[in-house]
């Protein structure tokens, strides 16, 4: 993002701001305003952080992409579960074949 771009968001986040207040006056300290404004302090913090982060290389920035791990969907080994508990069975521990 821009300077530009983060500087409508700051004064978008300042609109939401007054609106909320304006909420607030009407309808009090109701459960639903406390949660509004939990919402803005939350997007305030959101935004700041955003402004302190490092865009990924594919969203036009210069950052680090994150690093992609596979993991193969190939049976695993039963041998690797021949002591273990079958979860939701009580603990069985009997014969698996």
């Amino acid at each position: 993002m821009t300077t530009a771009e983060f500087a409508t968001l700051r004064r978008s986040i300042e609109q939401l701001r007054r609106s909320v207040a304006d909420v607030r006056g009407a309808f009090g300290d109701a459960p639903e305003v406390r949660r509004l404004v939990n919402d803005l302090e939350r997007l305030e913090i959101d935004a700041g952080d955003l402004a302190a982060a490092h865009p990924l290389q594919g969203a036009g920035g210069t950052g680090t992409a994150p690093e992609h791990v596979v993991v193969p969907d190939t049976p695993l080994d039963a041998a690797m579960f021949s002591d273990a508990d079958d979860e939701g069975l009580g603990g069985y521990h009997g014969d698996r074949s």
